[in-house]
């Protein structure tokens, strides 16, 4: 009974030790093949990196404003009897707007032409008096000041009417009038706005740093998300003298013409300011960055030592240091140079090593003048 029980255990502990050896050589087959294993290559498109010379420009975001604009207001207060403009119109220098009522004002001038006239006369008889030598020169002179000031008279209230006549004080566009027929206006209520709105101002801010390289006169161009502008191009006319101690930006003013009035003040604008230098870049499409917070990078095509020794064709990652970006492009200042195959699409599925397989069929946008098409 002993000698079977030995058997037994004999017989088990060989079919243990049989079954943990084909484990073993199970695992490490299973190793070895991990280790030699390559992932499929990933699609990508790439493109060529060139290089090019950039225009050295500065952008800002600016705020049309009016060459000339006001909120036309009474100058006396008065009864509002007549209201010669449509909201929204164009008018001319000097064309009537409003007019209040000058019943009384009318009155008082009747009653001044009146007293002027007598104070005329009376003038002509002292002349004839004091050539006679029946009156004083004394008075003869105190009548003279009282037909200059009988005059003086009918030129104020005179005045008082035309004050009471708003014309419009410029060439221009009239918003949306504040004031109803029949209303009462104290001195000041507003009546209308008037813009002028050809030429305009454009007013943007800029960083200190980037004062030393603008000018009076430096070319600008004005653009506008969902406005076609056409070549809206002006021209810097004034620089503050100030800079901004909160922001550290200098204020800068631009002037443009306006002819079609597609610029309204109030309204923001994109405007990039021509510098007249221009800077060696090496341009790619915005979709071949890898933008990551501890740096941005670029993955450039080249071939690579398999893990047999084979060769393949991947990608090493290369950090960059980016400068602006127009359109679809952006600006790299370092880290690139000229001929490096660079992958444009399928970056975010990549790693160092990567292997990789080029399909250029459908390129991604590399416009440095994009129009989007909702613009």
């Amino acid at each position: 009974m002993r000698k079977r029980m030995i058997i037994m255990l004999g017989a088990i502990g060989v079919f243990i030790a049989a079954i943990g050896a084909i484990k073993f050589f199970q695992i490490k087959a299973a190793i070895a093949q991990g280790a030699s294993y390559q992932p499929p290559p990933e699609a990508v498109t790439t493109v060529v990196a060139g290089e090019g010379r950039w225009a050295a420009t500065r952008s800002g975001i600016g705020t049309v404003a009016a060459v000339q604009g006001v909120t036309l207001s009474a100058d006396l207060p008065g009864v509002v009897v007549g209201i010669d403009f449509d909201s929204g119109r164009r008018v001319g220098k000097g064309d009537v707007l409003v007019r209040l009522d000058t019943s009384q004002e009318r009155a008082q001038l009747a009653a001044a032409e009146a007293q002027r006239e007598l104070a005329k006369l009376n003038l002509e008889r002292m002349q004839q008096l004091l050539e006679k030598k029946v009156v004083s020169q004394a008075e003869f002179d105190r009548t003279v000041a009282e037909d200059k000031q009988a005059e003086a008279g009918v030129g104020a209230i005179k005045a008082t009417i035309e004050r009471k006549t708003i014309r419009a004080p410029f060439d221009g566009v009239l918003g949306i009038r504040l004031v109803n027929l029949g209303q009462y206006l104290n001195a000041g209520d507003p009546i209308v706005p008037l813009q002028s709105m050809n030429p305009v101002h454009v007013n943007f801010a800029l960083p200190q740093q980037d004062v030393a390289g603008l000018r009076v006169g430096a070319q600008v161009r004005v653009t506008a998300d969902s406005i076609a502008l056409g070549n809206a191009v002006g021209r810097i006319t004034a620089i503050n003298s100030v800079i901004d101690e909160a922001t550290r930006n200098v204020e800068v003013q631009a002037t443009l013409d306006n002819p079609h009035g597609r610029l309204r003040p109030g309204m923001f604008v994109d405007v990039e300011v021509l510098l007249g230098t221009s800077q060696q870049v090496v341009a790619l499409p915005a979709s071949a960055i890898n933008y990551a917070p501890y740096g941005n990078s670029v993955f450039i095509v080249g071939e690579m030592d398999g893990p047999k020794g084979v060769k393949y064709r991947g990608v090493r990652q290369q950090f960059v240091k980016l400068g602006e970006g127009r359109g679809d492009q952006v600006a790299v200042v370092s880290g690139l140079k000229p001929g490096d195959e660079v992958v444009t699409s399928g970056v975010f599925k990549l790693r160092n090593g990567a292997a990789i397989v080029v399909d250029n069929k459908i390129k991604p946008a590399n416009n440095p003048a994009a129009k989007p098409e909702d613009s």
